[in-house]
């Protein structure tokens, strides 16, 4: 027996070795953690478990054959963040590039339906070189393999991706159809082509920074929800996010004790808005002074700025946080935010987590950029989710809501539950120097006349107290007990059921 125990720990450790000695430690020299280290820093002490770690490549063609590595490139098992059930792959580097074959792709599809079956979400750490290529249609399969299950927990488990080394071709695709995708800034890369053969293609010479790097991706194009410094604040940051998440759309999601009192109240709130209609302020203070203990995780915090989208707690409970932001472009809604927002909406109600919209917007971006760009379908997409969204909605205007953007975010026309406006909030169709300009074309000529239905204008539309009288807007509030009220809100929501007619699936306006 003796002699079977010692050939099985030297069998591990030969396994746990990876690509061997020289690679962990260039590995370490690019500023990167091992597969199995990241593997540890994500999890609980002592909590993975691991599968296959013994699984070997089938491949014989060009001498893959005397080629073979225990584990095969991919780190496959189970753990515990904060107590709680997590599945996880991370991708070796060291072995092979971390390049995909059939044997390393199986390994994969495992965990992954494992988690569906167990309800638990699934997270993939990325460092690898795409298709193993002596395997040609074998890994192509794998791949697809993958992406089929990547479909079919998509809304069922949370799904969350860390690009921590170059990414291309098939394994880019993967964390696309995952629910949040975080990458490390000047390790990280993610494109489907890389520089040679876009070289190649277009005669255009890029690096690869320029065309898949961290900042890109988190800043350009929105591909990524985040871009960390390194690979241990990645894996932190991953573990703060899955404590706001529920284990599957079976749960509600995770509570905690709160030590922030619901009833506490903030004067400042009552100075946030300027007097000057045109003077930004910033969002995020009202979202952190109403929020437990201002603790809030932003998604996509560098990507359309004009639109904050995060994850919060509020007397304990997890909610997600969509707010117009007036400091950028005045928080109007353009193509990317309408994007960025709508997939942040669909995932709160996918999981069944309440959302608390803030907003002031002063209508959709106008001019031939964003029409050619197609704002009207990207536009109705976050329509479409807020209307669709059957989960709690807590909705607060704090200034302007014009136009049809009123009717976007979460209005009481969109099944928004409770919706509440300050005393400075104005709801019109247009601003009104824009709306009398229309309305009394005839007196353009005449400034003091134009000044004096201005004014009027204002008097009756720039306030609450019109849809409040209509029965849009549930209550105006005071602004310094704004945390007390979306508490006491979401609270009597609890319980809340709603269900959307029956259908295979919508068809929402992609």
């Amino acid at each position: 027996m003796q002699h079977i125990i010692e050939e099985l720990e030297k069998r591990r450790a030969q396994a746990k070795l990876g690509g061997g000695e020289k690679r962990i430690a260039n590995q370490h020299a690019k500023g990167k953690l091992t597969a199995r280290e990241r593997v540890d820093l994500l999890l609980d002490e002592n909590s993975f478990e691991e599968f296959d770690m013994f699984v070997e490549h089938r491949a014989h063609e060009f001498g893959m054959a005397d080629q073979k590595i225990p584990g095969d490139g991919v780190v496959t098992g189970w753990g515990t963040i904060n107590g709680r059930v997590v599945y996880v792959f991370s991708k070796d580097f060291t072995v092979f590039g971390g390049s995909l074959s059939g044997a390393h792709a199986a390994k994969i599809v495992k965990v992954q339906q494992m988690a569906a079956k167990a309800g638990a979400p699934i997270i993939g750490l990325f460092d690898a070189g795409g298709a193993r290529i002596q395997e040609g249609v074998e890994s192509l399969a794998g791949y697809a393999d993958i992406f089929m299950e990547n479909v079919l927990s998509s809304g069922v488990i949370p799904q969350i991706s860390v690009i921590m080394g170059p990414c291309a071709g098939g394994d880019v695709y993967s964390p696309a159809m995952t629910d949040f995708i975080f990458m490390v800034k000047d390790t990280s890369y993610m494109y489907v082509t890389g520089p040679d053969v876009v070289k190649t293609v277009t005669n255009e010479s890029v690096t690869h920074e320029d065309l898949g790097g961290a900042r890109v991706h988190a800043g350009k194009s929105g591909v990524a929800d985040g871009a960390f410094e390194n690979d241990l604040e990645a894996l932190v940051q991953v573990r703060r996010l899955v404590d706001f998440l529920p284990g599957s759309n079976r749960e509600k999601p995770p509570a905690r004790e709160s030590y922030d009192n619901i009833d506490r109240q903030e004067p400042s709130l009552d100075t946030l808005v300027p007097a000057n209609p045109n003077k930004p302020y910033d969002m995020k203070e009202l979202i952190l002074k109403v929020v437990d203990e201002a603790d809030f995780f932003e998604i996509s915090s560098d990507f359309a700025k004009n639109i904050i989208c995060g994850f919060a707690r509020i007397d304990g409970e997890s909610v997600g946080v969509v707010a117009n932001q007036p400091q950028v472009l005045a928080g109007v809604l353009d193509i990317d935010a309408s994007r960025k927002a709508a997939r942040f909406v669909r995932f709160c109600d996918a999981f069944n987590i309440p959302l608390l919209t803030l907003v002031d917007v002063p209508g959709f971006m106008p001019g031939t950029k964003q029409e050619y760009g197609g704002l009207i379908k990207h536009g109705a997409k976050l329509l479409f989710a807020y209307a669709e969204a059957t989960v709690p909605k807590v909705t607060l205007i704090t200034r302007k809501a014009y136009g049809g953007a009123y009717d976007v975010m979460s209005s009481k026309h969109l099944r928004g539950d409770f919706n509440y406006a300050w005393p400075t909030a104005e709801i019109a169709v247009m601003g009104a120097k824009g709306a009398v300009e229309i309305i009394f074309r005839a007196d353009a000529k005449d400034p003091a006349k134009l000044k004096e239905r201005e004014d009027a204008y204002k008097a009756r539309f720039a306030n609450p107290f019109v849809a409040a009288s209509m029965g849009y807007i549930d209550d105006v509030i005071m602004p310094h007990g704004t945390r007390r009220r979306v508490a006491r809100a979401f609270k009597s929501l609890k319980n809340k059921q709603l269900t959307n007619p029956w259908k295979k699936h919508d068809n929402i306006p992609l």
